[in-house]
């Protein structure tokens, strides 16, 4: 059975999605997720749900939630600073927040699919207790075999 790298990251706009200043991100999230869709490594992309159920999970509506699992760490990193992704990761700072807590974390799995409980749990878990292979942000370097368990 494969292992996936699992990954979730939350953002908070500055603005509605429907202002200008929002513009050049929301025209560009199609073409984003195609460039991840294609690229070597890719697994799965969440899809998402209606605010409603963000809310209920993250107690706020207006975060965008970003799920998706590959199979490693490194395409994953491939695809975040190798690929047409860089230029609107880069712009980041103009569209969203800064969040207190961690916004971003990364786990392995078995699953082929992950739900936004589980996202956030690990998200819980990475504010609260700190990195491990349970639950650890895309700096780190934990393995597979590090995280077998957690399976």
């Amino acid at each position: 059975m494969p292992y996936y790298f699992a990954q979730v990251n939350i953002a908070r706009p500055k603005y509605s999605l429907d202002d200008p200043r929002m513009a050049d991100f929301v025209n560009n999230t199609a073409r984003i997720n195609a460039v991840a869709e294609e690229s070597p490594g890719f697994v799965w992309r969440w899809i998402e749900e209606p605010a409603d159920k963000i809310y209920e999970v993250f107690g706020d509506a207006a975060l965008i939630v970003n799920m998706s699992l590959w199979e490693s760490r490194e395409s994953l990193l491939n695809f975040t600073y190798q690929s047409a992704h860089v230029e609107i990761y880069n712009r980041r700072k103009e569209w969203f927040s800064k969040l207190k807590d961690n916004h971003m974390v990364c786990w392995y799995t078995k699953e082929p699919a992950i739900g936004l409980m589980e996202a956030k749990m690990r998200l819980d878990h990475l504010n609260t207790k700190g990195e491990s292979a349970f639950a650890f942000s895309f700096r780190s370097n934990f393995t597979v075999g590090d995280a077998k368990e957690y399976f």
